[in-house]
């Protein structure tokens, strides 16, 4: 078994035709690993399968075939041990934002006091700036304050691993970018493991260590790895005076406008081999050291293009 955190091998997904048909695959061969402590998003069209991928990882689908290992277990079915934040609040009317939490705390931990579960629970809501709002019902609260309890109910069951399916899809730019700081505060001072799928490249930018870049589908594959190698302290004020980050954004952008369609299809092998998606770090264009890491039995024939685009 591998040493990271999670890996994920050969993985693919067939969904059943109505009329007995055989549906081609919405992915397949999709390899990849996250170490403990990393950010990782997930950008690519919709119809390739980002969101299945996520949901193999949660537990509540199964793919087609390949396995997904976290922490030398294999995944099968939910956990506590994944937290999931999904793009609506998925919260229960009925309970108070503090009882919203307190549900998960208790879930986890059912041994654990009233009193106990309530204090745990409020110091996560407060992480989340909603400590003032904690006997409110979801009816009383914006959008972004309803996502904000859904992110404070994942951390606070301190899952290995944080699973984010474009929570912040829904919200108007301000709040979203509220949000995307807390969130950049509490990963920090927690070292979550997470794995997020948006489709705003500037947020992937700002929060993640590595963009993984899907194909297009069917036969989607993750086609590289784009390391941000900017330093971990960006800020979303002073992230666009980094040089780095418009080589980084121009080459994401190029990728899900102009390249995407390069390496979809089942003959995509040609371009580089599944198993190992490049990794790539545009921020570092004209620097040696960025060079990409790749098999050195493997040819690499778009690599240069890839790279140097």
């Amino acid at each position: 078994m591998s040493q990271h955190f999670l890996t994920v091998e050969n993985l693919k997904k067939v969904y059943p035709s109505a009329n007995g048909t055989p549906n081609p695959p919405v992915f397949e061969d999709i390899n990849f690993h996250i170490d403990k402590g990393e950010f990782v998003c997930i950008i690519g069209h919709s119809g390739c399968g980002k969101t299945t991928i996520l949901n193999v990882l949660a537990g509540l689908e199964e793919a087609s075939a390949g396995n997904a290992f976290m922490d030398s277990r294999e995944v099968k079915g939910p956990s506590l041990d994944r937290g999931v934040v999904f793009q609506s609040h998925a919260l229960m009317p009925w309970m108070s934002v503090l009882g919203n939490v307190a549900f998960g705390v208790k879930s986890k931990w059912p041994d654990w006091s009233k009193d106990k579960i309530a204090e745990h629970a409020g110091k996560y809501l407060e992480m989340v700036g909603l400590g003032h709002a904690i006997h409110k019902k979801p009816a009383e609260l914006s959008g972004g304050m309803k996502q904000r309890v859904g992110i404070a109910r994942a951390f606070a069951i301190q899952p290995k691993m944080l699973l984010l399916d474009e929570p912040f899809g829904a919200l108007d730019a301000l709040t979203r970018g509220t949000i995307q700081d807390e969130l950049l505060k509490i990963v920090q001072a927690t070292h979550q493991t997470v794995f997020m799928i948006t489709h705003d490249v500037d947020e992937a930018i700002l929060l993640a260590d590595k963009i993984m870049l899907m194909s297009n589908g069917p036969h989607a594959k993750i086609a590289e790895i784009v390391e941000v190698t900017m330093p971990r302290n960006r800020t979303r004020a002073g992230i666009h005076h980094d040089p780095q980050y418009y080589k980084i954004r121009n080459h994401l952008v190029d990728f899900l406008v102009n390249r995407s369609k390069t390496y979809a299809g089942v003959d995509a092998e040609m371009f580089h081999d599944p198993k190992n998606p490049p990794l790539v770090r545009p921020g570092l264009e004209g620097d040696p050291a960025q060079v990409v890491a790749l098999p050195a039995e493997k040819p690499a024939p778009l690599l240069k293009q890839v790279v140097n685009h």
